[in-house]
């Protein structure tokens, strides 16, 4: 199975190092996100989850302008506004979570997505389209990870904290769709430049 933290330090280079290359104000915010480590799904709600001042899991205009001067995107008040609207998909005001995550979720090409659902399928042993703590027995070794070794943790609680790197933030329900699988490798997806080393890599870390 990849090493998911891995992963996320080899998003957050390639995303400072692209940073300096572009001024689309969305694309600097997702370069942001990414060079702090907050990729995919599981990061991208991170980031929703502090620009979300009252916790009501939708941003208004004031909460989404300050999470902009936050996470150093610096545009004016007026190209905010523009912004906002792109986030707001459906027009009334506020952005959801859904919203902001396919907004910032880079597109990938058909082969990216094609070697991604590969890698799910090999994950998915049941073959129901859903990833659960059933399909990872006999294939995600639990008693290598540190805090069951010492005795803190189950094996399905080490098999639980796995699906939760792909789980959406908001249905932590140790259950992983093709969607929110695809969601956390489109965050990885940003951070490679090529579509040759992209396949190398989920090839690498899935072993197939």
């Amino acid at each position: 199975m990849p090493g998911t933290a891995r992963h996320d330090r080899d998003m957050a280079d390639q995303a400072k190092r692209n940073l300096a290359k572009t001024t689309d104000p969305i694309e600097r915010l997702r370069l942001q996100c990414l060079a702090r480590g907050s990729a995919g799904i599981k990061g991208l709600g991170r980031v929703f989850r502090i620009m979300d001042d009252n916790q009501n899991r939708t941003l208004d205009f004031k909460e989404f302008l300050k999470g902009l001067n936050d996470y150093a995107v610096m545009i004016d008040k007026e190209e905010a506004q523009e912004l906002f609207r792109i986030f707001d998909k459906d027009g009334n005001g506020t952005i959801d979570f859904d919203e902001f995550l396919v907004t910032l979720r880079p597109p990938m090409s058909n082969a990216r997505k094609e070697v991604i659902m590969q890698a799910f399928r090999k994950f998915d042993k049941t073959g129901d389209g859903i990833v659960t703590i059933e399909d990872l027995r006999g294939v995600y070794n639990a008693k290598h990870h540190p805090k069951y070794q010492n005795g803190e943790w189950t094996e399905d609680q080490v098999f639980r904290s796995f699906l939760d790197n792909f789980d959406s933030p908001y249905e932590k329900d140790g259950k992983v769709t093709t969607e929110e699988f695809m969601n956390y490798y489109a965050g990885v997806s940003a951070s490679i430049d090529t579509d040759v080393y992209f396949i190398i890599m989920m090839r690498n870390a899935w072993k197939f």
